[in-house]
């Protein structure tokens, strides 16, 4: 990591376990920061899937902002972005642990679409846990955006 990199990795950690998970698809994705007056206070990395498909690869609000409805917001403006950019669909892969998570993205309109079977275990060197439990299958859910 370039400590003088443009890249907030200290917020994208708040969303993913390691830099080296970030970085199999941080430069290939588009990263939008919100602030207030002081300090970066959320970050959403988006990834193109295929020409009809974006992904929210990480998003992250630090603690002291969090259950104020800015993860909403935030969800709200990459609908609009996905829109403007001809996208049908917005995707987002969660811990199937990730049970508050899971909620929040499907208040947000999202529907379980699919499972990755041992997406944690095959693709991180020591076993995450969330919840009490060991992470093991990512859990994927869509929006259509036509709808």
């Amino acid at each position: 990591m370039d400590p003088d990199s443009d890249i907030p990795y200290q917020l994208l950690l708040l969303a993913d376990e390691t830099i080296e998970a970030i970085n199999q698809y941080i430069f290939d994705s588009d990263i939008y920061l919100l602030s207030d007056a002081i300090q970066d206070i959320a970050v959403m990395a988006l990834y193109q899937n295929s020409s009809t498909e974006l992904e929210i690869k990480n998003m992250a609000v630090i603690g002291s902002y969090r259950s104020q409805g800015i993860g909403s917001v935030l969800i709200d403006k990459t609908k609009e972005i996905a829109k403007e950019n001809g996208y049908t669909i917005l995707t987002v892969g969660t811990s199937d642990t990730g049970f508050q998570q899971i909620k929040f993205y499907e208040k947000n309109g999202f529907l379980k679409k699919g499972v990755r079977k041992n997406f944690f275990i095959e693709n991180y060197t020591v076993p995450i846990y969330e919840n009490g439990l060991q992470m093991r299958d990512m859990v994927i859910l869509a929006h259509n955006l036509s709808e």
